[in-house]
C-alpha cells in the first residue's frame, strides 16, 4: 500500500474530499452502511455479469467505500504549465488493451470479483477489520477488469 503523504508522481496531486469524523463513519456503518453496502455490491455484481450493465456496475463498485463508511474516492490531479500559465487537469492512467481486459473479465474477472467482494465484505462486517476491507473495495475494478488507477 502506498504512503498517503507521498505524491504518486511529480506534478500529480492526490485529492480526497473532506470526510466526516471517525465516530460518524462508524455509526453510519453500524446502522446503515453494512446493509446498504451489501445491496450495492449485489446490484453492481449482477450488472457486471450482464456485460451490458458493466459501466454502471463499475461506477457503483467505485463508490462502495462511500456507501459503506462515507469515504470519498480519491482523485488525481495533474498540474501542467503551458504558455506561462499553470493548468490543473484530472490525470488519466494508461489502461491495458480493451480486448485483453474483455477476455480477462469473461474468463476470470466475473467470478474472481465475487470472491474478492465476499472477502472484503466479510472483513468490513467485523468492524475491527474495516481498515483492511475498504481498500479491497477500492481495488475491485482492477480485480474485475484490470482497470489501472
Amino acid at each position: 500500500m502506498s504512503n498517503p503523504n507521498v505524491n504518486p508522481a511529480p506534478g500529480v496531486i492526490r485529492q480526497r474530499a473532506a470526510e466526516p469524523g471517525c465516530l460518524l463513519q462508524i455509526l453510519w456503518f453500524v446502522f446503515v452502511g453494512w446493509w446498504l453496502g451489501l445491496i450495492a455490491l449485489s446490484v453492481a455484481w449482477l450488472l457486471n455479469v450482464t456485460i451490458v450493465g458493466l459501466p454502471l456496475g463499475m461506477a457503483i463498485l467505485n463508490n462502495i467505500p462511500q456507501f459503506l463508511a462515507l469515504q470519498s474516492p480519491e482523485r488525481y490531479l495533474q498540474t501542467v504549465a503551458a504558455g506561462g500559465r499553470v493548468y490543473v487537469a484530472e490525470r488519466c492512467t494508461p489502461q491495458v488493451n480493451f480486448f485483453v481486459r474483455a477476455a480477462y473479465f469473461l474468463l476470470i474477472g466475473w467470478w474472481w470479483s465475487a470472491v474478492w467482494l465476499s472477502i472484503a465484505y466479510a472483513l468490513c462486517a467485523t468492524v475491527v477489520l474495516l481498515p483492511l476491507g475498504l481498500p479491497m473495495f477500492r481495488m475491485t475494478p482492477a480485480m474485475t477488469t484490470l482497470r489501472r488507477y
